[in-house]
């Protein structure tokens, strides 16, 4: 019997640790994300391509080479290949050959491919690190909302049991005929409601949770969690940064702006390669080829030394390509002359896309520096609002305070006293909600200024 306890306790332990939840930090989360989250690995899959694209180019350097054969049988009137000349029978032939071709020369259309694949492999790259900073930022987002709604919970969890406390002492007065029972109402009714605010920051926690989990592309809602580690105010050094400052730095570090930078590179080398057309094209190839036919014989002839005539016959596959095989080689050239207005085109649509390429890049530094000006507007009226905010608390919690000694003595009635403690909580939850906007919008534009979100 004791053994069945103690198995059943230990259990019961065993159970309750494997459906213990897994606590994520903040950098956790940041790596699962770019793991697992699909944009990113769409992303590297673009990164594949352009290795492949790299290698294609530096393939146009190198000779190429392939190996051909072929088989056939004629009947009747018709060429035989080992004599070139017109028989009438059946015979059954194989040609197998080797050709190889280099290009010498083409308006440097291969370097200029190899430098785009390269600058196309490095614009990818900054696609992908840019895609990444996105996750970064949303999932800090995300986790900072977790907390910022949990220590909202935390402070209406403290204010009803400071509220159960009052309801305590209400009801002794009431009983001993201090205070009208209406007054004990009055604080049932207090205590009910922060019931219901703590019902709601308890949805609004466990909603949080589960838009930072399906960004992480996680599906056990249940067992997911963060740790719940209070974030301090942040060193706001970067206040005392000019904003002008701010901005020629972002230039610098953001990846959007070093795709676009990327993106005029590529188009440029798309026009130095649609500009190569416009010169010949120098080639050197290379072929060998042999054949076969079950139609050749050796001819007869006779001997000088014996004038005796030595009949023909017939001669093996080994012998024949041996005997019947040649080599050709040289130089090619093809001039470009007219070809539909094709080259002219192809160069006019990439001097276009050139032009396009240039215009999103000031299109893209404009939007970087509204958006840096935009963070730098937010963190200053973020912490304004976050110092209004902890005046006010400071406030109401001495406003409460007072209501608290003054109805102790019999000297507020219930309600005067009840919203004095809304007050307060209304202005502890603000405070909170404006404490993390304030750390998220100071790190943005940290991030802005070339700080890594690792060291968030």
């Amino acid at each position: 019997m004791k053994f069945k306890i103690v198995l059943v306790a230990v259990l019961a332990v065993a159970f309750s640790h494997a459906q213990e939840k897994k606590l994520w930090t903040l950098e956790e989360c940041v790596r699962y994300a770019e793991e697992h989250n699909l944009t990113i690995q769409q992303a590297e899959l673009d990164m594949e391509n352009a290795a492949i694209d790299k290698s294609d180019a530096i393939g146009d350097f190198i000779p190429s080479i392939n190996a051909q054969a072929s088989a056939s049988s004629s009947t009747g009137y018709s060429i035989d290949p080992t004599t070139n000349s017109f028989v009438n029978q059946k015979f059954f032939n194989v040609t197998p050959s080797i050709s190889s071709s280099l290009t010498l020369f083409d308006g440097l259309r291969n370097f200029h491919q190899l430098n785009r694949a390269k600058l196309y492999a490095l614009s990818v790259q900054y696609q992908s690190e840019d895609i990444k900073d996105d996750i970064r930022l949303a999932v800090a987002n995300a986790y900072l909302q977790i907390l910022s709604n949990r220590e909202t919970l935390n402070v209406f969890k403290a204010q009803y049991r400071s509220t159960q406390q009052d309801l305590e002492r209400t009801n002794e007065l009431v009983e001993n005929g201090v205070l009208p029972k209406g007054d004990l109402l009055e604080i049932q009714a207090t205590a009910a409601n922060q019931e219901q605010q703590i019902v709601a920051a308890e949805n609004s926690v466990l909603i949080s949770r589960i838009s930072l989990a399906q960004l992480l592309q996680i599906t056990d809602y249940q067992n997911f969690d963060v740790v719940d580690q209070g974030y301090m105010i942040p060193d706001d050094a970067i206040l005392d940064v000019p904003l002008h400052e701010i901005y020629e730095k972002a230039t610098t570090v953001m990846n959007t702006i070093k795709v676009s930078q990327s993106k005029v590179e590529v188009a440029e080398k798309d026009l130095d390669i649609a500009k190569g057309a416009r010169y010949p094209t120098l080639s050197a190839f290379f072929q060998y080829n042999t054949r076969y036919s079950d139609n050749a014989v050796y001819p007869g002839f006779e001997d000088p030394n014996t004038g005796q005539y030595i009949p023909g016959g017939d001669i093996g596959f080994m012998d024949q390509l041996w005997l019947q095989d040649g080599i050709s080689y040289g130089v090619q050239i093809n001039i470009p002359i007219l070809n539909g207005f094709s080259v002219n085109n192809n160069i006019k649509r990439n001097k276009i896309l050139v032009e396009r390429s240039k215009l999103q890049l000031q299109q893209d530094r404009l939007q970087l520096e509204t958006d840096v000006s935009q963070a730098y507007v937010d963190v200053q009226g973020s912490f304004k609002s976050y110092q209004a905010a902890d005046k006010t608390v400071e406030a109401r919690r001495t406003a409460y305070q007072y209501a608290q000694e003054r109805y102790n003595v019999g000297l507020m009635n219930s309600f005067d006293y009840s919203q004095a403690q809304a007050r307060l909580d209304d202005a502890e939850a603000t405070l909170i909600q404006t404490k993390y906007d304030y750390i998220f919008r100071l790190k943005l534009l940290q991030f802005y200024y070339g700080i890594p979100l690792e060291q968030w």
